[in-house]
């Protein structure tokens, strides 16, 4: 049982990967533990944005007296949104192991342990490769807060996993699996209050962003402490969670507490002790190529030290991870990376912000549409919402862009495309936009740019 590239972990990073691998005439196994799909298919991206799409739609039905449709009677049946997320997981998953099996890949289940570079144990049976690519991911990040381990204290894991039929949800962290979860059970009639240790929401976002996302949440009746740290969990009759705020002592019940705040790389018992992989930052230490400090074993994705915790970037870097395995030039620039969260309006963002570039010395122009004025975003009624571009002012090449709107998800390649490809303003204000689309509101921050905005009103 001898391969060319064995690899650990068949989420989007590692199953991705494996299919190249093969494409290029290797033979590949696929190792994985679970399901296939990874956290990203199965606890994440694809349940928590299928639950996402239902608290839309309850979202649009109760306001649907302003198009002049009224229902009297709106039920919720959480069994049945739930079945409806798995429905939607179990046929992902079928598909990735459609693909997996279409390509020749071997697939095997079970959980593996790398013995020496080149030697792979899996449910007590050894395997020989000549090279190991590592895609097992992360896991939620659990902080020492005393009452963590009490009942009703979960994870996106475990809040994913069955119907929660609660009331009222504390989150802790406000990054975005926080704001996610937020949106959603606030859609589905449960009371939530957010409490993040940083300033704002989204602490890694352009702050105009996290700004008018908390006046979002806060107008759709979320409670939001920020700047406040959780000191206990403590449980009566409900949960309570005692923080710390401007000082004071506060504290908020709830039927359950979810912990957002963040994930860390998983590879425990992955390595025999004697391999001794350099790690960095708790995650494992690769070169640009995704070579781990030993000769043959390559990592990616969320258990790699490059990149952020991304199901998109995880999936390119597998891609690149295995041209560079057979001495061919990388497909995917890895170095601008869009990022999305899926709040309702969606965010959207890539390249550098105003204010990073102005950290780096840079001369900017920032271009802005209000999406108040656009012909769709008036039809949903949903006016809370802006595009902003920056460009280099010196030779007006796009280096940046933030968006909070109505399928900002989706347009923001866009400017992806812009940045990767060094185009300039005039490049994309040659571009026609449909109308009427969201998308007319790229091209208005596009012409703002240059003070020539259409339909944006002047400045006085």
């Amino acid at each position: 049982m001898s391969f060319d590239l064995i690899v650990i972990g068949a989420g989007p990073g590692g199953y991705v990967a494996a299919i190249k691998a093969a494409q290029l005439g290797m033979k590949v196994a696929l190792v994985e533990g679970d399901r296939v799909g990874g956290t990203c298919l199965n606890r994440g991206c694809i349940p928590t944005k299928t639950l996402l799409h239902s608290a839309e739609t309850v979202r649009e039905i109760k306001n649907a007296s302003t198009d002049g449709i009224h229902i009297k009677d709106l039920q919720i049946n959480m069994e049945e949104v739930y079945e409806k997320k798995n429905k939607v997981v179990d046929s992902l998953v079928q598909g990735i192991e459609g693909l997996v099996k279409g390509n020749r890949i071997e697939l095997i289940f079970g959980k593996a342990k790398i013995i020496k570079a080149g030697v792979v144990e899996i449910a007590g049976e050894r395997y020989e490769t000549k090279k190991i690519l590592i895609a097992t991911g992360s896991k939620p990040m659990i902080p020492p807060i005393p009452g963590s381990d009490l009942p009703g204290v979960v994870t996106s894991n475990e809040l994913l996993a069955k119907p929660s039929n609660c009331k009222s949800l504390v989150i802790i962290g406000g990054g975005v699996i926080g704001v996610e979860f937020a949106t959603i059970f606030n859609a589905l009639g449960c009371a939530v209050t957010i409490i993040e240790t940083a300033d704002t929401l989204l602490p890694n976002f352009d702050n105009e962003l996290s700004k008018k996302l908390a006046m979002t949440l806060k107008k759709l009746g979320i409670k939001i402490a920020t700047k406040s740290i959780v000191t206990d969990i403590s449980k009566n009759q409900q949960l309570t969670c005692t923080y710390i705020t401007k000082g004071k002592e506060e504290a908020v019940t709830s039927d359950t507490v979810l912990i957002a705040t963040g994930r860390k790389a998983s590879f425990d018992d992955l390595f025999e002790p004697e391999l001794n992989l350099k790690l960095e930052n708790q995650t494992i230490w690769v070169d640009e190529t995704f070579e781990t400090s030993v000769k043959g074993i390559y990592a990616i994705g969320d258990v790699a030290s490059r990149g952020t915790q991304l199901a998109h970037l995880a999936s390119a870097q597998g891609v690149n991870a295995v041209l560079g395995m057979k001495q061919q030039p990388a497909e995917y620039n890895l170095e601008i990376i869009p990022s999305c969260v899926y709040t309702a309006p969606e965010i959207a963002s890539v390249g550098m912000t105003e204010t990073e570039a102005k950290n780096l010395g840079l001369s900017v122009k920032v271009g802005k549409y209000n999406m108040a004025g656009n012909g769709k975003t008036m039809i949903a009624g949903t006016g809370l919402g802006f595009i902003k571009v920056i460009a280099d002012a010196e030779n007006e090449k796009i280096i940046g862009a933030q968006l909070m709107c109505d399928r900002a998800t989706d347009m923001v390649s866009e400017f992806t495309t812009a940045i990767v490809n060094g185009l300039s303003i005039h490049d994309m204000t040659s571009i026609v936009h449909p109308h009427p689309t969201y998308n007319e509101g790229v091209g208005e921050a596009y012409e703002n740019l240059l003070g020539l905005g259409i339909h944006t009103i002047p400045k006085k």
